[in-house]
């Protein structure tokens, strides 16, 4: 779905999680506002995903442009989730969009 797509969705549906599967530090540099973090490359994350995810809640997922999404969309399906949804074109398109990207305050000096 696109950026725009995907925002109408997340303010009509309180229920959606929202699912980064890039890496800690690109979640780092910022990260959609709710996001939980599984990176789609750690071995675990079928296992991490059941875990920590509800199964009957509506998942949005992304990465940086869509590629490990896609892939890690399919295998959400595959373990049961009812309702997934990718963000096409990743945070690089939601960001071209002007959509808000929640960036962690930097630690104290």
């Amino acid at each position: 779905m696109s950026p725009a797509q995907a925002d109408s969705w997340l303010a009509a549906t309180p229920t959606v999680q929202v699912l980064d599967v890039r890496t800690t530090e690109e979640f780092a540099d910022g990260h959609l506002a709710k996001a939980t973090l599984i990176p789609w490359t750690d071995k675990d994350f079928a296992v991490r995903a059941a875990k920590e995810l509800d199964l009957r809640k509506p998942v949005l997922v992304y990465c940086r442009s869509g590629r490990r999404s896609t892939e890690a969309a399919g295998a959400l399906g595959k373990l049961g989730f009812s309702e997934v949804r990718n963000l096409a074109g990743g945070i690089l398109a939601w960001q071209q969009a002007g959509k808000p990207v929640h960036k962690p305050a930097p630690p104290p000096r």
